[in-house]
């Protein structure tokens, strides 16, 4: 079965060159342009990872990863922000929110692909306490 990606970006041609780049990588791909949709597709079925805008017109992408923390079932779910949030600072704020990486726009679709294979990786690898 192929991993499932949850694509949550406001910007309708930025959501839909990330769906198609994603397809032509092998994965299943969801789309939502904004919190509640994203909520409505974890109603559904959790996804592998999800690419998370940060702004989503009226709604603050991290709210979603908020959210996502606190449900046990969602808590190992890789988050990769991309955002236009290019600043330092602002990437800190967000990888410290808990996003396993941020990726500022336009995208570097060789980055993309490691960070993805990475988190799936990762996520898939049993956690240890030591």
């Amino acid at each position: 079965m192929k991993p499932c990606i949850l694509v949550v970006e406001d910007n309708q041609l930025n959501r839909e060159l990330l769906r198609d780049w994603l397809e032509v990588e092998d994965y299943e791909v969801w789309c939502a342009a904004d919190l509640k949709e994203s909520y409505e597709v974890f109603s559904k079925r959790l996804p592998d990872a999800v690419l998370l805008d940060i702004n989503l017109g009226k709604d603050n992408g991290l709210d979603l990863l908020a959210w996502m923390l606190q449900k046990t079932e969602m808590r190992e779910i890789p988050v990769i922000a991309v955002t236009a949030h290019a600043l330092v600072a602002e990437q800190e704020r967000i990888l410290k929110a808990g996003c396993r990486a941020c990726l500022s726009k336009p995208v570097n679709f060789q980055l993309l692909r490691g960070e993805l294979i990475r988190s799936l990786q990762d996520s898939k690898t049993p956690q240890t306490d030591s």
